[in-house]
């Protein structure tokens, strides 16, 4: 039902309803987000309190596969696993809550707006994390088979910014372009050059990247034109680095600009930090998905250079960010995040619901 009907980032008002009524069949109190859309649902007593957290938003992508749960709302899709995410924390919602005398208190997160970058700060503006010792979170992977879980210490995500750079110039002839601003030569080398500079300004052990995804310029072949914008996003691994990264990028842009005279607009716009997994909490993860599912369904993973507003989250609490298998049986072919064919064997929805809980009981019962 779910994959069937997506929601993309803050309109997610099905999806809210539905958890509401799911969470209050099984005797809960849910709370909705001020602004409509996401749940916060507390499960036990006491005075220590964990944290699970799923997305519930959808992808603004057409759903290309062929199957009997395909989405029904033209151009948007789960393409990146977040309903999976929603039924693996609602199912651990509903087990803990037939738990008789839960250790703690276990607060449950069903989030908005996680693909628009906007939904971790809503939750924590709303207080959910108030209280809260750990934060806990699964992810799909369909490079992963069902049954393992991937997880890593330190940074697993990168921090995300998108940066807008608008240039413009007289505009005039191509025959003639000691007479204007040749603008198309302008962008190409900032296109070309910046990332390059930047490589060598921010230390490599920061994992900096600068990728134009657009560059906009011109019409006729024998017309200089008169504007252009290039758009792209800075990746980074390091949290100081990504905190200097803004700063970095305006001064190579404009140097870069410069001899050439066109006028340069740059918004750059701050979007995630990276996820850094606590040591503490991962070694709690690992500790329950031992002891629930095995040694063997515990295996390493590599650090992503994409964003999750998960990120948010640690800059209030610890947390660890864990990578769940999906690929299964099931499906035809590995595929990947974000595509418009992306599936998941839904064996691994079990998997998902016994992590979250068995972490959960680990990280209440743990000493502090």
């Amino acid at each position: 039902m779910l994959h069937a009907r997506p929601e993309l980032g803050l309109n997610e008002h099905q999806t809210t309803d539905l958890l509401v009524r799911q969470l209050r069949m099984s005797g809960l109190e849910p709370r909705v987000l001020p602004r409509g859309t996401g749940v916060v649902v507390d499960i036990g007593t006491g005075s220590r309190t964990i944290a699970l957290r799923a997305d519930i938003d959808a992808l603004p992508l057409p759903d290309l596969k062929d199957v009997p749960y395909r989405s029904t709302v033209d151009g948007v899709c789960h393409a990146c696993g977040h309903d999976a995410h929603t039924v693996m924390a609602l199912g651990a919602a509903l087990a803990l809550a037939k738990v008789p005398q839960l250790p703690g208190r276990v607060r449950v997160i069903f989030q908005p707006g996680e693909e628009i970058m906007a939904g971790a700060r809503e939750v924590i503006a709303a207080g959910a994390l108030e209280g809260v010792e750990r934060a806990f979170a699964l992810h799909c992977d369909p490079r992963l088979p069902v049954g393992q879980i991937g997880m890593r210490t330190g940074p697993i995500t990168a921090a995300c910014d998108l940066v807008e750079v608008r240039v413009a110039g007289p505009g005039g002839h191509t025959a003639r372009p000691q007479l204007t601003v040749d603008l198309v030569d302008a962008i190409s080398r900032i296109a070309a050059d910046a990332p390059a500079i930047l490589a060598r300004q921010i230390d490599v052990r920061a994992g900096f990247s600068l990728v134009w995804g657009s560059i906009q310029a011109g019409g006729p072949p024998n017309a200089i034109p008169s504007s252009g914008v290039l758009r792209g996003t800075v990746r980074v691994l390091d949290h100081a680095a990504w905190a200097d990264a803004e700063k970095y990028v305006r001064a190579v842009v404009r140097d870069i600009a410069h001899p050439s005279g066109a006028r340069v607009e740059i918004d750059y716009e701050r979007g995630v930090p990276p996820v850094v997994n606590d040591e503490a909490s991962v070694a709690l993860m690992r500790q329950a998905v031992t002891a629930e599912l095995g040694a063997h369904a515990v295996t390493g993973t590599s650090t992503s250079m994409g964003g999750e507003d998960f990120a948010w989250y640690g800059e209030h609490v610890p947390l660890a960010l864990a990578r769940i298998g999906v690929h299964g049986s099931a499906l035809a072919k590995m595929g990947d995040l974000h595509q418009g064919d992306f599936d998941i064997d839904e064996k691994a929805l079990a998997y998902g619901v016994r992590v979250f809980v068995s972490t959960a009981l680990a990280a209440l019962t743990a000493s502090r």
